[in-house]
């Protein structure tokens, strides 16, 4: 008897699994809305609590940034990018999504914090960069068919953002681009998959 999950299976168990990370996106979403509300209606001036350059007590921001936005117009560009990259990146598993998604944030963050002196970073580009960066650098390192039209799909697609990891805008944080990215590309690495070795008798 062959226990072994056909590939219409597979596909589904990834679909799922993906799914799972979009509801998870979805409710990530929904209080980065909420706190923009509260911060627009109190308010509360939340962005003080980002990523405060080299600044010790700014080091707490890195957990927080990702959740804060510059206004409304920052968060609904960020809004839909975050979903599908999200979705892309987690194909592979809600773990390693989870997993990818935690070293991204503080990866790029602390990038950001050391590059970033007298300067508050908020928003969830650089997580954003991350999947993109993640999904990517997966595609190469996995060598999984699967991985590579994705990650090629998500390059032709969404090449033009690599412009965003240049200091030529003023206003935007660069460096949390930038880092956001090598952070997925190094959790891209460090979540690949590895094949098993051959086992020999002697």
């Amino acid at each position: 008897m062959n226990d072994q999950p056909d590939g219409r299976s597979r596909f589904r168990g990834m679909l799922a699994e993906a799914a799972g990370a979009v509801i998870l996106l979805v409710v990530v979403l929904a209080v980065m809305w909420a706190l923009e509300v509260f911060d627009y209606l109190l308010p509360l001036h939340l962005d003080q609590y980002g990523i405060r350059g080299l600044d010790p007590s700014g080091l707490a921001g890195i957990l927080f940034a990702p959740f804060l936005h510059v206004g409304f117009g920052h968060l609904m560009a960020n809004s839909l990018p975050l979903l599908i990259l999200g979705f892309l990146a987690g194909v592979r598993g809600l773990g390693r999504f989870l997993a990818a998604t935690l070293m991204i944030i503080v990866i790029g963050g602390l990038g950001t914090w050391l590059t970033s002196p007298g300067v508050i970073a908020v928003g969830a580009s650089g997580v954003i960069f991350g999947y993109f960066g993640y999904v990517v650098a997966r595609g190469i390192f996995d060598r999984n068919i699967l991985d590579i039209v994705i990650a090629a799909g998500v390059a032709i697609a969404y090449y033009s953002m690599l412009l965003g990891v240049l200091p030529n805008q003023p206003g935007i944080s660069w460096q949390g681009h930038l880092f956001g990215l090598i952070a997925g590309v190094v959790a891209a690495w460090v979540l690949r998959r590895r094949t098993a070795k051959p086992i020999t008798a002697f």
